[in-house]
């Protein structure tokens, strides 16, 4: 079987099944993608590049689609080299949004098509209009709207689409959701497991001593991921926990969202605005997987905010961990945590109420061990990799051998 995988970035969420159909000599596995810096065993790596960006005086609206027009007619060149070189794939998967799906049909018209769809962008009733001190002019609805053009082609062109959520799915227009199936990416639960007793050493940070220590996990340090509100929550753990130490895991930078209009960091903006013991406040930056399996293996209590927006992997990998997550009470959290039972749910805008509910893990450790085993015990029953990648790849065969049937299970 020839599989041909499409992201900007490399491996992204392919990562397990592109390895998993590389191990098997009768398949060859072909990655189109931008990223230069990493190979994985027995994937070919095929680069494709934008003969430009988008033109700065391309309609503010527009420029999403004209990157991803780019990024599209990239792919299309590259797909034109594929079969001079011989390949023709039987399948293709590939991450919908950024453009190298666009006209991938057209290049191979008769190979289906397998779309990772992982956001629909609505301007009503998800993150958009989440934040109440930050309403919604005319000009962003219109933009919001304009901004799924990429996403709405690929729902109409594709033979099949995959959202890793129940909550993702929904964001997407009711007439295409007979073509999405639901199947989460899924976490390797044997790498993150519990380590009873694990105690803290990074290359430069030994907290081997400490007994309480507070965790936040994200890509960037951004509103979309509650940092500024755990800026906020840190001030009150910190007036009454002198030897609580917080490790915050992430990069200085904004993923999601908009950037604060002088061009300065929620980092630095947020540690002028609040007091805080930088003592007792570790930033690691981004880490390698063995040191952020550390983190979170010795964490007293995990807090993981988010608009109501696509559900991080670092949630689920913690929860994985035994770790007791502090979350808040957002819909793609809802799906998978319940208050009191396998996580603790918290207001989004309330630092105060989640410095109450980080001192009520801290206080109760032993009453929390429930908790924590059912998160792990979620993490296992619906989210294992072990479980969910035989779909994944079950999934690809049938659709190249054209025996897909019409759904597949959806994972709850």
């Amino acid at each position: 079987m020839r599989v041909l995988f499409l992201h900007t970035n490399f491996p992204a969420q392919y990562r397990h099944v592109a390895q998993a159909l590389a191990q098997d000599p009768n398949n060859q596995v072909v990655f189109g993608t931008k990223n230069r810096d990493v190979n994985l065993p027995g994937i070919y790596k095929a680069i494709f590049e934008p003969s430009r960006n988008p033109h700065p005086t391309t309609h503010h609206y527009i420029r999403p689609l004209e990157s991803a027009v780019l990024h599209g007619q990239a792919v299309f060149k590259l797909s034109e080299q594929l079969k001079h070189q011989g390949f023709v794939p039987d399948v293709i998967c590939g991450h919908s949004g950024w453009g190298p799906t666009l006209y991938i049909k057209d290049a191979f018209p008769d190979r289906p098509l397998i779309c990772y769809f992982e956001w629909f962008y609505n301007s009503h009733g998800a993150d958009a209009d989440f934040d109440p001190t930050d309403p919604l002019s005319i000009d962003d609805l219109a933009r919001i709207r304009t901004k799924n053009a990429p996403i709405l082609l690929d729902l109409y062109t594709c033979d099949r689409g995959l959202s890793p959520t129940n909550w993702q799915k929904a964001q997407f227009p009711q007439e295409f959701h007979q073509k999405i199936s639901v199947l989460h990416d899924g976490v390797d639960t044997e790498y993150f497991k519990p380590k009873p007793g694990a105690k803290l050493v990074l290359p430069n940070l030994d907290l081997s001593g400490v007994d309480e220590i507070v965790t936040y996990v994200a890509r960037g340090m951004e509103p979309y991921r509650g940092f500024p509100q755990f800026i906020e929550t840190i001030a009150y753990v910190q007036e009454r926990r002198p030897n609580c130490h917080v490790v915050i895991v992430g990069s200085d930078r904004v993923c999601y969202g908009k950037s604060l209009p002088d061009g300065s960091s929620y980092k630095d903006f947020m540690l002028q605005k609040v007091p805080l013991d930088l003592s007792r406040v570790h930033f690691t930056d981004s880490l390698p997987y063995g040191q952020y399996l550390q983190v979170i293996q010795a964490s007293s209590v995990h807090v993981y905010l988010t608009r109501p927006f696509v559900l991080s992997w670092s949630m689920i990998e913690a929860m994985s961990t035994g770790c007791l997550v502090l979350a808040s009470d957002t819909a793609p959290v809802t799906e998978v945590i319940q208050d009191g039972k396998n996580g603790l749910l918290v207001d989004f805008f309330s630092p105060q109420k989640i410095a109450e509910r980080i001192d009520e893990v801290l206080d109760n450790p032993t009453s929390m061990a429930e908790i924590r085993a059912n998160a792990r015990k979620t993490a296992l029953e619906r989210y294992a990799l072990a479980d969910l990648l035989p779909r994944h790849v079950q999934l690809i065969k049938d659709m190249a051998s054209k025996t897909f049937k019409p759904t597949i299970p959806v994972i709850r």
